[in-house]
């Protein structure tokens, strides 16, 4: 798959899951450096924000748009990915008084080789939102075809409120 960078075109490491499949097994780590694997995120909706760089204006619209929709959604695992340090990611959160949101870092590029959202030329993620069922399935995915464009929040969250 091809997506844009300020227009320039760049190749993902494959072809990302469609709606219908089940989303591809991954681990990404948390702020204290424990794994979080896909298996542990079944039971509940889940919607995965990836963001190329948290350190980015974009990136940080996006993790702040969806953190502040966190709370409406008490029963769905959140998790914004990117391929930045638990350390960078910890001080944006510092910086930016994020504390209750899952951000996550896809530093071993596991998520982006299993989703194929990973740019190899970068050694980032394509911005995307993907929603999980309960079992796992991709029920809702946008993959930003310009990587410096925001996601459609309201498109996101309305497929969000029909699985709740």
């Amino acid at each position: 798959m091809e997506i844009t960078i300020n227009g320039e075109k760049r190749q993902l490491v494959g072809n990302p899951p469609v709606v219908g499949d089940e989303f591809p097994h991954f681990k990404v780590f948390d702020k204290n450096d424990d794994k979080i694997k896909t298996r542990q995120l079944l039971g509940k909706v889940t919607l995965l924000s990836v963001v190329p760089d948290i350190n980015t204006p974009v990136c940080s619209i996006q993790t702040k748009k969806f953190n502040s929709t966190m709370d409406q959604f008490p029963d769905v695992n959140f998790l914004t990915i990117s391929t930045n340090t638990i350390e960078d990611q910890q001080k944006w959160c510092a910086a930016e008084g994020v504390k209750n949101m899952q951000l996550v870092s896809d530093k071993e590029e596991s998520f982006g080789y299993a989703s194929k959202l990973l740019i190899p030329d970068e050694g980032i993620l394509a911005r995307s939102v993907w929603i999980l069922d309960k079992e796992g399935k991709v029920v809702y995915r946008q993959i930003v075809e310009e990587l410096t464009d925001e996601p459609d929040y309201d498109q996101a969250l309305a497929e969000l409120k029909k699985l709740i």
